[in-house]
């Protein structure tokens, strides 16, 4: 790798630039304390939070709107893409969190570090599209919740919902701990919701099980490969590496070798709880949409609104579609927060800019607001769907240029020590980072030449 000419050389001894790097998301950087005695329980309340923050963007609205197309189309098949995407997430989050706690920088700071000037712009832009497709996902999301629950104009619903920047500068001012208890609640209150509707859809438990086994027909399927790889962009998020490897930074462990191995041991385990949740929550959006509509008939039931509407008929109860628009509505106003975060986090560790957070959210939501209100105003609901299902292509198509600089790093024996990847986990991040590249490509052909 070359070095930039006008940045400090690298350090031998650890593989990093001489240079300091700044504190990310200094405002509460080891704000939290960690108890230095006690029960492995009490230490691992410690770090229990940030692993829910991580998996907010594993259930927002884009999924919702991947899952519902797969599941109504294609039955359960589609579940066995959804676990493996949950278990390539698990592995990379857990990367993520331990290059955090490891070297004391965010992925994105690392980037800056390891890369010129002209490399890590590139990659900071296009880290800002994947967040701009998110923030998009999630505009368009609770715009279509306040639609069907409140009858507010697909329109004003978009307008609306981008002034919710107020409430994550209010839970900021208040401390970390009160923005990861909002996203817990909010978690619960979408799994509550999907919970009552499975019991409601009663799924065919067979199918359930046979779906969870990886098919042929994924790939061979072009229509089913599209949908299949956009429930792996909205599901393999690649800004909330970013976002964990910097949040993780939040609690005050010892920076001894010993502090570190239990921080990254405690933070893998917060992770991987709160995705297996995660999977949960996507599953059920695929299980009910394949119970409720593939299993009547209703095969090409794609945009959120037409689920929304036929749930009830189908069910045999108007809970149903209700329980279904209040899940969608916090689950759009889940992901706004941590969309703040991640935006923050790529800005000032690619750029080392830092600028207001009302200013920061004010830019992400204008460049999500311009496509949504465009899409809304000229094609309304028929539109949004496919601008949903769009954005998630987009994201995943964003994922290599995070994963492979995650996994370069923490491969790395100079820049992690004693921290770097054993032999076996070198292979299994190397093989996810070839799977997810390759099925790009392969997406990005399929596309271009039909």
């Amino acid at each position: 790798m070359k070095e930039s000419n006008n940045q400090a050389t690298l350090t031998p001894e650890t593989g990093w630039r001489t240079e300091k790097v700044s504190n990310s998301l200094s405002e509460v950087y080891r704000s939290m304390p960690v108890p230095k005695k006690g029960s492995w329980f009490r230490k691992f309340m410690a770090f229990f939070g940030p692993g829910y923050l991580v998996a907010v963007g594993y259930m927002d609205p884009g999924n919702w709107a991947t899952d519902i197309a797969g599941g109504s189309k294609f039955g359960y098949t589609l579940l066995s893409v959804i676990l493996i995407s949950n278990l390539m997430a698990i592995l990379l989050q857990a990367l993520s969190g331990k290059l955090g706690i490891a070297t004391g920088r965010d992925l994105a700071q690392a980037c800056r570090d390891a890369y010129s000037r002209p490399v890590s712009f590139l990659l900071w832009v296009l880290c800002e599209l994947a967040i701009a497709a998110c923030d998009l996902a999630e505009l368009i999301g609770s715009a279509i919740a306040l639609n069907l629950l409140f009858g507010l104009p697909l329109l004003w619903g978009v307008l609306l919902t981008s002034v919710d920047v107020l409430l994550v500068l209010l839970l900021q001012n208040k401390g970390f701990r009160y923005i990861e208890a909002m996203v817990i609640a909010l978690i619960l209150t979408i799994g509550l919701c999907f919970g009552v509707e499975l019991f409601l859809s009663k799924p065919d438990m067979g199918g359930v099980m046979s779906g969870f086994v990886p098919s042929a027909e994924i790939i061979t399927n072009p229509a089913m490969l599209y949908i299949a790889i956009g429930i792996l962009g909205a599901t393999v998020m690649p800004h909330n590496l970013y976002l964990h490897s910097s949040i993780v930074q939040t609690r005050s462990y010892d920076e001894t070798a010993l502090g570190k191995r239990e921080a990254i041991k405690y933070s893998t385990w917060d992770s991987t709880i709160a995705l297996l949740f995660a999977l949960f929550i996507n599953a059920a959006i695929l299980i009910l949409a394949s119970a409720t509509f593939h299993s009547t008939g209703n095969t090409e039931v794609a945009e959120i609104q037409d689920a929304y509407h036929l749930l009830t008929p189908l069910l045999g109860t108007t809970a149903a579609s209700i329980l279904f628009g209040v899940a969608l509505l916090a689950s759009g106003q889940n992901s706004t927060l941590t969309g703040t975060l991640a935006g923050q986090i790529v800005m000032e560790g690619f750029l080392n800019i830092r600028i207001k957070a009302w200013l920061r959210r004010l830019i992400t939501r204008v460049i999500a607001i311009i496509p949504a209100v465009i899409v809304t105003a000229l094609y309304g609901e028929s539109g949004t769907i496919d601008l949903l299902i769009l954005s998630q292509v987009i994201l995943s198509l964003q994922l290599s240029f995070a994963v492979i600089p995650l996994v370069k790093f923490t491969s790395d024996k100079k820049k992690m020590g004693e921290f770097v990847n054993p032999l076996w986990l070198k292979i299994l991040a190397w093989t996810v980072a070839v799977v997810i590249a390759g099925l790009n490509l392969y997406l990005l052909y399929g596309t271009l030449y039909g």
